[in-house]
């Protein structure tokens, strides 16, 4: 079996165990974490860092922040971007003294061709609640587009492909380019939106848990680039 064959097989099998419903009462969480990765290159391998930044689910205060970097072995093949990434995910998780009740990851989970981004892949690993919330719009098909939603802050449309919901194009700020919010695991489209929304705050229209992780992985980079013995740490 080739390796896209494997991994294929290994996604169908995980399809079938989502759960499209919420596990947790919304009121009752106290920390989020948002998740986020930044590649580089040298001399002919590909390296990334994650980094993992855990806040108060309701003040939004920054109570944790944790990197791991890494060599990638896994090469991009499109829709098992999981494989590459979860080995630096989970290596950065066992790092995290907070355990999350929620993660956020930067990229898609159930708006992918087999449900199976990595939003939704890494909760089998996780073993927590996950949503995907992305700045960009991930064709599934390429006959399908999103709706661009209403111009007001809160607006959505969904995004249908075959008569299935697979995410939602979320205008979080009025008047800025929407998000793209999909259930990973454990939770509902609607809720998922609703927290995404809580989670905006006006400095930007990227919720902040994945705000925050992305700008740690830029900082992370640079010192991984410049400082190339910590790769691996």
């Amino acid at each position: 079996m080739d390796r896209e064959a494997e991994f294929t097989a290994i996604q169908n099998a995980l399809r079938e165990q989502i759960s499209l419903c919420d596990s947790f009462d919304p009121a009752d969480l106290k920390t989020v974490a948002g998740v986020d990765l930044a590649y580089w290159k040298k001399g002919g391998d590909e390296y990334a860092v994650c980094c993992i930044v855990v806040l108060d689910a309701q003040t939004h205060a920054v109570l944790e922040k944790q990197h791991f970097s890494g060599k990638i072995e896994v090469p991009y093949i499109p829709g098992f971007l999981a494989f590459r990434e979860l080995p630096l995910v989970l290596k950065t998780v066992e790092k995290l003294t907070i355990q999350p009740d929620l993660y956020v990851f930067d990229g898609n989970g159930y708006l992918h061709p087999r449900h199976m981004g990595i939003a939704t892949q890494a909760s089998f690993d996780l073993h927590r609640p996950t949503i995907g919330i992305a700045k960009t719009y991930f064709r599934v098909d390429k006959q399908t587009n999103f709706i661009m939603p209403d111009e007001t802050a809160g607006s959505s449309t969904d995004i249908v492909i075959g008569g299935t919901v697979y995410g939602r194009a979320l205008r979080t700020h009025t008047g800025v380019k929407p998000v793209f919010v999909s259930v990973g695991n454990q939770v509902s489209l609607d809720t998922a939106c609703k927290l995404a929304m809580q989670m905006t705050d006006q400095e930007s229209h990227v919720p902040l848990p994945t705000r925050l992780a992305d700008l740690e992985t830029h900082i992370e980079r640079e010192n991984a680039m410049a400082h190339p013995e910590t790769v691996g740490q």
